[in-house]
């Protein structure tokens, strides 16, 4: 099931600047382009992000901030795309959740929870800071003909990134490419923010797994959410 998302106007009301940002260590950007080039036909995503990860800001989300960390990313990446955009911050978990609560998603007891978010929830927040709309695809089976061409039309048409989750793998994850080749079949090149601590080169990220190009039939067998973000 596919659907285009954009919340109404009126829904969105009462915004906040988001505070500017200091973090432990310089974050990485552009992880996906450190990787080698795999056989095949390749599509990346194109612009700049960087990659956010448990603890990277000193919030301590080990187990269940994985989605906030996707979404930060992936907040990177639409910054970057826009000029007009300008210094603008990327938002704390914390601001996050007060853009929920604004909205009407949550409660206002969310704030400051360690309540995890999902693929629909960075929607919502991505419309709620640059009102930009998003395709959410809901894929019974990730390794279907139907949702890798869906995929790879996403990237020829945008190159952007795509925020993951699933039902049963609940680890949040993001797409920055996508792999054909008649050796190898088909693979996504994955943004996972799991990583805790401070890495001391994108080396480690990709030796550790963290940024990676894995097969498609790898995925457990779990319907997905994915969120791709229409901004050109």
């Amino acid at each position: 099931m596919t659907t285009t998302c954009e919340l109404e106007t009126n829904e969105i009301q009462n915004k906040f600047e988001i505070s500017a940002k200091t973090y432990k260590y310089t974050l990485f950007e552009d992880m996906h382009l450190a990787l080698p080039a795999p056989q095949g036909d390749t599509l990346y995503t194109r612009g700049h992000f960087k990659y956010f990860h448990y603890g990277c800001d000193g919030t301590l989300d080990t187990g269940w901030g994985c989605g906030y960390r996707t979404l930060q990313t992936a907040i990177s990446w639409i910054i970057n795309k826009r000029p007009s955009s300008g210094n603008q911050a990327v938002p704390s978990i914390r601001e996050i959740q007060r853009m929920l609560v604004n909205i009407g998603d949550k409660l206002p007891p969310f704030i400051d929870s360690r309540d995890w978010i999902g693929t629909l929830e960075e929607f919502y927040v991505i419309d709620y800071m640059f009102e930009l709309p998003c395709k959410i695809v809901h894929a019974q089976q990730l390794n279907s003909d139907r949702v890798i061409k869906q995929i790879r039309r996403y990237f020829e048409e945008y190159a952007g990134f795509i925020a993951m989750g699933g039902m049963s793998d609940m680890a949040s994850k993001g797409i920055a490419g996508i792999n054909q080749s008649p050796a190898s079949g088909v693979s996504l090149l994955i943004v996972d923010p799991h990583f805790s601590g401070v890495p001391s080169s994108k080396q480690q990220l990709i030796d550790e797994g963290y940024v990676r190009w894995r097969p498609i039939s790898e995925f457990p067998e779990s319907a997905y959410n994915l969120c791709f973000i229409l901004q050109q």
